[in-house]
């Protein structure tokens, strides 16, 4: 009977003085939070979409209380408003950005790209990039596999049944980037929305020789100039046989589209007359 109450009273005691200790230590080690990291975590919209360039929300409200600044913080999601509520909540100044949207930086069309094969593999971008080229000649362009839809919270994306493309919805897309990081071919850019959400681009990836790329699709950008030269703002550049339009610099009106041979560029919200 002793021994058992010596058990007892032992157990007890280790116990005791674990909960002193871990009480003591829990004590000296605390840490103190900012309250107004609560205040700014319920004012974003909890996607937790890691547009902003944190982990999460969370993050996010704790670098905006740190840094005291709002300089170079955007929630893409929750846009200009959010960030206005942010900003009165520490008693900041928050500074106005021009809205972005996501833009496939391929056409995709079934019929404009001749399927010279077919996969059977698992159909996931990511698995099919690490295995072939595609089934088709263009070793830059969109599997059609889906991930980017996958990866959009917001619905925004979706694939055309009858071409085959993947289609961005611009009023739905918040520019968030989780597509962009899906993409195994980096074919989905973050742009700049102009003017009544307008905005022009180049919807081709490849970077092949002008025959080659012809070769492989009606609309592959083949590096030919003519748009570089028609633009009087400087805002397209030539490299590796792409062309590329700043969107900062872009007047949007559309010289370059009508001066595509291929028709790669291409311009969204604007009416079939010439802006």
């Amino acid at each position: 009977m002793q021994i058992i109450l010596y058990t007892v009273l032992l157990l007890g005691g280790i116990g005791a003085f674990a909960a002193l200790a871990l009480y003591l230590t829990a004590k000296k080690f605390k840490v103190e939070e900012d309250s107004r990291i609560d205040l700014v975590e319920a004012a974003l919209p909890g996607a937790n979409c890691g547009g902003c360039g944190q982990a999460g929300c969370r993050q996010f409200a704790e670098k905006c209380v740190k840094a005291g600044s709002l300089d170079g913080l955007r929630c893409p999601v929750g846009g200009d408003a959010t960030m206005r509520a942010i900003a009165d909540g520490l008693g900041l100044q928050a500074g106005e950005s021009d809205p972005q949207v996501a833009v496939i930086r391929c056409a995709a069309e079934c019929l404009k790209r001749p399927t010279t094969n077919r996969y059977d593999g698992a159909k996931n971008c990511s698995v099919a990039h690490m295995l072939y080229i595609g089934e088709t000649d263009c070793a830059y362009g969109c599997f059609g596999f889906g991930d980017c839809i996958a990866a959009c919270q917001f619905g925004a994306l979706s694939q055309n049944s009858e071409t085959g493309a993947i289609e961005v919805n611009a009023d739905k897309c918040t520019a968030c980037g989780a597509c962009a990081k899906a993409c195994p071919r980096h074919l989905i850019e973050i742009r700049r929305k102009g003017p009544k959400n307008r905005y022009v681009y180049v919807a081709c990836a490849n970077q092949d020789k002008g025959a080659v790329a012809r070769k492989a699709c009606e609309n592959a950008c083949i590096g030919c100039t003519k748009c570089q030269k028609t633009c009087e703002w400087d805002a397209i550049q030539i490299e590796h046989n792409l062309a590329h339009i700043d969107g900062d610099k872009c007047r949007m009106c559309r010289k370059c589209e009508e001066a595509c041979p291929t028709k790669a560029i291409r311009s969204v919200h604007f009416t079939n007359e010439k802006a």
